[in-house]
């Protein structure tokens, strides 16, 4: 089992505290840190600018949004901070969901396997960096063909820079069967969100099927499966768990439309259903603390780490059982850190 830390994406103002906890997470043992991106921060920028100051840890984005930026942007950056970091980058990548891909960065939703699966494709030609670009589409052609308002001018390119790495793991956010599924299939690893070792035995099968995928990149053996997890080492558990009970509120009832909500649908596979029925429609009608008084314990506690040190331990290790190669954990203080570093 490995440790990474995720920093996520920043609420109003930036966090005060990332210098220390990067430090105590390389003292301790950690392997990694990961960035995310809403509609706010970047994952680029902060990796970049608190990754200076590491010299181990491994710098990986949880997830940079498709639609963001196109696919050689992104491809792009990647080699900019391989190169910077002397290898240590890890491309995590998700699609988000319709609110913010057509709300925010006003492009559609559609196909997301399909775009996933071209978009993927089209980083890896970059970094490999065997002949110029291109790409039939149809979501990112390459170069843009006449019809589209191109100006027909278009040439087919390759990086300018010689890639450090040819193989920077892509890691891919996922939810449901299929996109995990294919996750297997196409990407060095799975970043899984609301991970429950319960249901490690529907995950399993979901992976199988992109492993025995012809083709597929990687087998069970070498494939990582980077699970975002809250940790809190506590005697007070029922404390952390109304700490973290907002966060599931605002995924479940927030994160997402009524009509399409990946991490709604999540948890009712999780068997959760009713609950995420109530808590949905009380969060989208401003009954805020209603929704809230909703969430189950339970739905709370079991993607969490929490407890005494003792029961922390005894917890990694059934993630550990379940397949789970790295927790990404979301410790806020130092002290946590250091604790998890001695566990693991």
């Amino acid at each position: 089992m490995k440790l990474g830390l995720q920093l996520g994406y920043w609420g109003a103002q930036p966090p005060t505290n990332v210098a220390e906890l990067l430090r105590a997470a390389e003292d301790s043992g950690f392997d990694s840190v990961f960035t995310a991106e809403s509609w706010g921060s970047d994952t680029y920028t902060p990796l970049a600018w608190w990754g200076a100051a590491t010299s181990r840890l491994r710098l990986g984005t949880a997830v940079s949004q498709l639609s963001a930026r196109p696919p050689t942007s992104l491809a792009m950056a990647a080699l900019t901070l391989d190169h910077l970091s002397g290898g240590r980058h890890i491309i995590g990548l998700g699609v988000s969901g319709p609110q913010v891909v057509e709300g925010w960065y006003g492009q559609p939703f559609a196909k997301p396997l399909a775009r996933t699966r071209e978009y993927v494709r089209i980083v890896r030609d970059v970094l490999a960096r065997e002949g110029v670009v291109t790409s039939a589409g149809p979501h990112y052609p390459l170069p843009l063909p006449d019809g589209v308002g191109a100006t027909g001018l278009g040439k087919p390119l390759k990086p300018i820079v010689h890639p450090l790495r040819a193989d920077i793991p892509i890691w891919l956010g996922a939810e449901g069967p299929k996109n995990v599924a294919q996750t297997a299939e196409i990407a060095d690893g799975w970043l899984a969100i609301f991970y429950t070792p319960r249901l490690c035995g529907m995950y399993d099968e979901w992976l199988d099927e992109g492993f025995a995928r012809p083709g597929a990149l990687r087998s069970r053996a070498d494939f990582e499966i980077a699970a975002t997890v809250q940790c809190v080492i506590t005697d007070d558990v029922a404390a952390a768990i109304d700490r973290y009970r907002p966060s599931t509120a605002l995924y479940v009832g927030g994160m997402g439309a009524a009509e399409k909500n990946f991490h709604a649908d999540l948890y009712r596979r999780m068997g959760y259903g009713e609950a995420v029925d109530d808590i949905g429609r009380l969060f989208r009608a401003g009954r805020r603390d209603e929704a809230l008084a909703a969430v189950p314990d339970e739905m709370v506690r079991e993607t969490m780490l929490v407890g005494t040190a003792d029961d922390v331990r005894e917890q990694i290790t059934e993630w550990e059982a379940a397949g789970v190669t790295t927790l990404m954990v979301t410790a806020k203080d130092v002290e946590t850190v250091r604790q998890l570093g001695a566990l693991v």
